[in-house]
């Protein structure tokens, strides 16, 4: 493969990559743009918030449309719209469609550019889809461990207020300015939620479902317990805090002593697509055998050896606290 093949592959991918991260880049800056708006007092802002939407909504039906019908067909119970909003990105389902297809294309052409071998490229594109959801899951891990971290404190602080004189709501709203995200943000949408009409406790219910913390479910029970049958909310909360706190540093003690397996679970993982990678850069023609005949089953027979020993492995050090 020549440089300038490399060089035109190289442009090719980063130019797409620039594509999505401007727009991605915009749509951020609309959706920051639309809650500072609504954040003001009326008639502070003469910009008509129409206009706004109406723009939002041009430019998602031109890039996305088609691919958010497909999506809406396929994926009827909305699995992958709810993965959007446990991870806060702020896209939607036919956009992450889009740009994880143009992700699969640049995978996918770069593979085949560095190996020429095509199978190799169709491993790319198909990878694409694998990456995009291992992003949304990893997004969506490091927030709800943020979220768990910062939970028993937030309880302590509402239990202070409520001791202090305040209702619940507004002890809820005061942590929600002395916090930091993701927490200030599930419970301020529950504040919302609230100022709507809608009771407290079945906000708190729908927020523990949105984020699949059981700690959390164990609090919006035990609240919901307290509100039938009465007691002091305060002590019930320093009580759940003091819990928590003991569950999270228990937590904290088995990813440590299951890290090596962790790490062990990618390196293993990654280690033959490397050496496929690796192999057929620096001797082009050594892996050809691989992809005539009997070679695509000896692979397909290697990749399912593979991810049966990472789905060992992860069972192995996956410890429920």
């Amino acid at each position: 493969m020549s440089g300038g093949d490399w060089l035109a592959a190289l442009l090719v991918g980063g130019g797409l990559a620039l594509l999505a991260v401007g727009f991605l880049t915009r749509v951020y800056w609309r959706e920051e743009r639309l809650v500072d708006i609504l954040d003001l007092p009326f008639g502070e802002t003469d910009l008509p918030l129409d206009q706004v939407v109406e723009q939002h909504a041009t430019i998602v039906e031109n890039l996305s449309g088609l691919a958010g019908k497909m999506v809406e067909q396929f994926d009827e119970k909305g699995s992958l719209e709810r993965k959007l909003e446990r991870a806060r990105l702020p896209v939607r389902p036919g956009e992450f469609v889009v740009i994880v297809v143009g992700g699969g294309v640049v995978l996918g052409g770069l593979a085949f550019a560095i190996t020429a071998q095509w199978f190799v490229g169709l491993v790319g594109v198909a990878a694409s889809w694998v990456l995009g959801n291992v992003y949304l899951d990893r997004r969506i891990t490091k927030r709800r461990k943020k979220f768990e971290a910062q939970f028993p404190d937030a309880l302590s602080l509402i239990a202070s207020s409520l001791s202090a004189g305040h209702t619940f709501l507004r002890s809820i709203q005061m942590m929600c300015e002395e916090s930091e995200a993701p927490l200030s943000e599930e419970f301020r949408r529950v504040v919302n939620e609230t100022q709507l009409g809608d009771p407290l406790v079945d906000a708190l219910d729908r927020m523990s479902a949105r984020l699949d913390v059981r700690d959390v479910a164990w609090v919006v029970q035990a609240i919901r317990i307290q509100q039938t049958v009465g007691g002091r909310l305060a002590e019930l909360l320093h009580t759940l805090a003091d819990f928590i706190r003991a569950r999270e540093e228990i937590r904290r003690e088995v990813d440590v002593l299951t890290a090596e397996g962790r790490i062990s679970t990618w390196v293993l993982g990654g280690l033959p697509i490397f050496l496929l990678i690796a192999i057929s850069v620096m001797n082009p023609g050594y892996m050809d055998p691989m992809f005539t005949g009997w070679g695509f089953a000896w692979l397909a027979a290697s990749a399912v050896s593979v991810a049966t020993g990472i789905v060992i492995i992860n069972k192995m050090v996956k410890v429920e606290v």
